[in-house]
């Protein structure tokens, strides 16, 4: 073959598009630790210089840097705290009694979040902790839902000890869940009364006898309405509901009307106030929304995801200083959104 001419040999090569400039990982080796004090790495609670770290090579300490910087960011982003500061005398706890599998918990969750659940999960105790805004004024409302079991006689006794308005919940197609509630309402009323004479309140004790599944048809019922109305009767401060929780028939009247027994207001019922999400919780600051603009008028619920049941001793502490009268005001926890 002969040569190829010149011109063809020095042909130019296409332009290269220039890449995206990199930083240089070991770089966040070089910063002090007075300037990484409000940054990521510094939030990661660990040392910003990490290829001082003993029997560490330069590269794993690179690794480290790359893969904390991820973490960092996230912890930042979720760190921000929002402390409603509720008053003692709005924070009520609202107990759910009852046998197993009557739907306890689906009333409950009927009441928090509108939902139902067809899995049947056994229920030891769940603790729930909703907050209102009701024009202007701060509501706490912590919610136990009880075991049907009742492992613990002791604890099932202090629950109502520090219930102040309680659900009674059997299933018409039980009889013998009917005739536990029975049993509880008797020992309510005693618990209560004996609580009553130490402390000489004059309080109200607000409570519904819910009977649920009442979607399953009158063929399936074991105990008549009129039998059930009898426990009721008498009492201004006790009613009686037959519910269903499936198909979400009566559940919001129920709740209205137990909080109108309870003096508490009318809006804390699941249909007549707004529901927010945490990320929205501005709307429980005194000027509540800054995105929109709120009507004096209007009322606002929040679950708090993260409340914890106060612990026993919390319990026995608020129930000692009601018997020994060392304070007249209702103590109890704060609602704190992490």
């Amino acid at each position: 073959m002969g040569h190829l001419p010149l011109r063809l040999l020095a042909r130019p090569r296409p332009a290269r598009r220039p890449e995206p400039r990199r930083e240089d990982p070991r770089a966040v080796t070089r910063e002090s630790p007075q300037s990484l004090g409000g940054s990521a790495a510094g939030a990661a609670g660990g040392s910003p210089q990490l290829s001082a770290l003993p029997g560490s090579s330069p590269s794993r300490a690179r690794g480290r840097a790359r893969h904390s910087q991820p973490r960092a960011m996230m912890k930042t982003l979720s760190s921000g705290n929002c402390t409603l500061s509720v008053p003692a005398k709005n924070s009520y706890r609202m107990v759910v009694l009852g046998a197993s599998r009557v739907g306890k918990s689906s009333i409950v969750s009927r009441f928090l979040n509108g939902r139902f659940e067809d899995q049947y999960t056994p229920t030891i105790e769940d603790f729930h902790r909703k907050v209102y805004n009701i024009r202007g004024d701060m509501y706490q409302l912590d919610i136990l839902d009880t075991s049907g079991n009742h492992p613990f006689p002791a604890m099932r006794r202090l629950s109502i000890l520090t219930g102040d308005v309680f659900i009674l919940v059997f299933s018409l197609d039980n009889r013998e869940s009917f005739d536990e509630v029975k049993r509880l309402q008797k020992q309510i009323l005693e618990v209560k009364s004996c609580l009553k004479n130490k402390t000489k309140e004059a309080a109200e004790l607000p409570m519904v006898i819910c009977g649920n599944k009442n979607d399953h048809g009158e063929l399936c019922r074991q105990v008549p309405t009129t039998e059930a109305e009898l426990l009721v009767s008498g009492d201004e401060n006790c009613a009686y509901f037959e519910v269903s929780a499936k198909k979400n028939t009566n559940v919001d009247e129920m709740f209205y009307v137990l909080f109108s027994m309870a003096k508490l207001p009318h809006e804390m019922s699941p249909a007549l106030h707004r529901k927010i999400s945490v990320q929205y919780g501005d709307a429980f600051h005194p000027r509540p929304f800054c995105m929109r603009r709120v009507k004096e008028m209007d009322a606002y619920g929040m679950v708090s995801p993260f409340a914890r049941r106060p612990s026993v001793n919390s319990d026995l502490k608020y129930i000692k200083a009601k018997v020994l009268r060392e304070g007249q005001a209702r103590e109890r926890d704060k609602c704190t959104i992490q």
